[in-house]
């Protein structure tokens, strides 16, 4: 199991619980890619990132079947809610919170 520790405390600051079982996964799911600093941040000004958290998380990760505008509405509502982070925002935190919008923590849980 993936540990998530390292990162409870930002997803505490934004979300409204801690599902600690869907952090991990969430880790385990972004692997290496979180020992880069770069690609382990999500920067909300480049929409080629937007459009690949859209596609590769929300739709085959998560299976989401809403439009593009639905699912663009929500990755811009995470942008806003961590905009505090600057250009520095936690992939793991983003990724949580896009699946805690569409009530996907279970699924990652289970």
């Amino acid at each position: 199991m993936a540990d998530a520790s390292a990162y409870a405390e930002n997803i505490k600051k934004y979300a409204t619980g801690y599902n600690k079982a869907a952090a991990e996964k969430i880790v385990g799911h972004l692997g290496i890619a979180l020992r880069n600093k770069d690609s382990s941040v999500v920067a909300c000004s480049d929409d080629g990132e937007l459009d690949r958290i859209r596609e590769k998380w929300c739709r085959a990760k998560l299976g989401l079947a809403e439009n593009q505008k639905e699912l663009d509405a929500a990755i811009q509502k995470v942008c806003e809610k961590m905009k505090a982070e600057g250009g520095q925002k936690s992939r793991v935190t983003f990724y949580y919170l896009i699946a805690e919008h569409f009530g996907k923590l279970a699924h990652l849980a289970g």
